[in-house]
């Protein structure tokens, strides 16, 4: 994944991290991968931060999900289950009572207690800090009185006050409103620990963090090299390293890192580019690493643009786009045309929930676009300079719809990537655009309420009946309940399609013949570090 997941504030985990790993590069730098140390060398891009709140980087996370305990972890099919937790619980969904196991220690030796918890999140969620993922304590009672609405003005509190650690092993935690999904957010990295170390000298440990996990730093983090990670003797948790260390290895080029991979250089590459893709099947054989993702493509509209307003355009659009076709041409077969908003890894996705709406049919897209009384003027589509498949895909989607439905004046605006997220924030598209999301945690309320809700969405799209779903299915006492209240919103947002799905991306790694074991999870555990074994 990439750097700035973010997408739409609070839950975006989305978004960048996917920008970055389809440009995953690399400058390689560094030795060959160990040989008989028992460790194991994975090649990434270079993360922008090591304090777990202060990213929302995958390639950030690659790295802290070795060096930290959250309370809570994903199973390998999406299930939330303790980790540093004994228990996470409700009556009602939005008081919750944390019991953090007894006994587990920081890399440093400072005890993991609840106020180790509670601490990580108040410095995470104080305004003035500006991190990263502070957005994703909104969450939590008293957050609007560490964030004010007037950046200029000064909190009126330090701490949050619906977090209270009762005594070392018992966290209280109040949400603004019930929340299900509580358990799920308590996955995402920003939600882990920190020693009292660390919080009084956060830039030290932003060059050698002090976590709670399975692995601990060997040495300091080698800006633009490597970060080395070897087992923690003291840890007590679950997940043991069936392996002496990791290498996180740094690259500036997604080729170079695979051609390190060919050479034996790095022992696991989790993103090859799509272009090697068909020699990487042949060359590895059975080391090719296929996986489901979770993240998906999508078009998505200015909706504040009156000449976007009417849906029956914006399903006109979708209804001659090729997915299929562009599949084939551009990403070789692999991935998966979009049926729903939500891609098959996420629990609750409907098969062809999107239906005709995602189906190409020039001839019905024709007579929807003309019952809307078509487009004046130019149409603008635009896209990051990220990728070479951007452009490719647009270009296909810009024939079509010049084919189709006679819009002829179609231009191109490709932004590069450092502007291209603040361009979207600041709504000053004039025309269709490309965004994907990727999973901060496998639930339909992170796609939907953080792509489609009212607060906070790109498209400016508000529909009231939509949010008061996804606020009962948030609040529902259980699983069946909240995923009925899930699709129906669903159906809505398909409905106006202020946003067209696209497709779901794959998976395409690789590995070495030294190791084995090799499990990379579409969520934001990714690869399973600990799991890996060496020849």
């Amino acid at each position: 994944m990439i750097g700035q997941r973010g997408v739409n504030g609070r839950a975006g985990a989305g978004l960048a991290a996917v920008l970055l790993a389809a440009s995953l590069g690399l400058s390689a730098c560094g030795g060959a991968a160990a040989s008989g140390d028992g460790t194991f060398v994975v090649g990434h891009s270079e993360p922008d931060h090591l304090v777990p709140a202060n990213t929302t980087s995958s390639y950030s996370f690659d790295v802290l999900g070795g060096l930290f305990d959250n309370l809570m972890t994903l199973t390998r099919d999406g299930r939330p289950v303790p980790l540093a937790a004994a228990s996470v619980d409700s009556d009602d969904q939005r008081h919750w009572t944390i019991k953090v196991k007894p006994g587990q220690k920081f890399h440093n030796g400072e005890p993991v207690t609840a106020q180790s918890f509670a601490d990580a999140w108040n410095n995470a969620a104080y305004g003035p800090n500006a991190y990263a993922a502070n957005s994703y304590f909104a969450y939590i009672e008293g957050y609007d009185a560490l964030n004010p609405e007037d950046e200029n003005a000064a909190p009126r509190e330090k701490t949050l006050s619906g977090l209270e650690a009762v005594d070392a092993t018992t966290l209280e935690v109040t949400l603004t409103d019930p929340f299900r999904q509580f358990p799920l957010l308590l996955t995402y990295p920003a939600f882990a620990p920190m020693p009292k170390a660390g919080l009084a000298d956060l830039k030290a440990f932003e060059e050698h963090p002090i976590g709670n996990g399975p692995y601990m730093m060997s040495g300091h983090w080698e800006r633009n090299r490597q970060i080395k990670l070897v087992p923690f003797p003291g840890y007590a948790g679950p997940r043991k390293p069936k392996n002496k260390g990791v290498t996180w290895k740094s690259y500036s080029g997604a080729e170079t890192a695979y051609t390190d991979l060919r050479a034996g250089r790095i022992d696991v590459l989790q993103t090859i580019p799509a272009a090697k893709v068909p020699e990487a099947k042949r060359v590895l054989g059975d080391r090719f690493l296929s996986r489901e993702m979770s993240t998906m493509d999508y078009l998505g509209f200015p909706v504040f643009d009156e000449r976007f307003a009417d849906p029956r355009l914006r399903r006109a659009i979708s209804m001659v786009i090729d997915r299929k076709g562009i599949n084939k041409a551009v990403y070789n077969g692999t991935y998966r045309p979009a049926d729903s908003l939500l891609p098959s890894t996420i629990p609750g996705h409907r098969p062809n929930a999107c239906g005709e709406a995602c189906t190409y049919d020039p001839a019905k897209a024709k007579k929807l676009f003309d019952e809307a009384g078509g487009f004046a003027g130019t149409l603008e589509l635009y896209f990051s300079n990220s990728q070479p498949t951007y452009e490719q895909w647009m270009r296909i989607v810009a024939n079509s719809i010049r084919d189709n439905l006679g819009v002829q004046d179609i231009r191109f605006r490709e932004v590069p990537a450092s502007e291209y997220f603040s361009m979207l924030r600041a709504r000053e598209e004039k025309g269709p655009y490309r965004q994907n999301w990727e999973a901060d945690y496998p639930s339909p309320q992170n796609y939907l309420e953080n792509m489609w809700g009212s607060e906070g969405n790109r498209m400016g799209w508000k529909n009231e009946e939509f949010d008061e779903l996804i606020a009962k299915g948030n609040r529902a006492a259980d699983r069946a309940a909240a995923l009925k209240h899930y699709h129906a919103a669903e159906d809505i947002a398909i409905r106006e399609m202020p946003m067209i799905p696209l497709w779901t991306w794959a998976g395409q790694g690789g590995r070495s013949e030294r190791v084995g074991n090799v499990t990379i999870t579409p969520f934001s555990t990714g690869l399973l570090a600990t799991e890996v074994t060496v020849r």
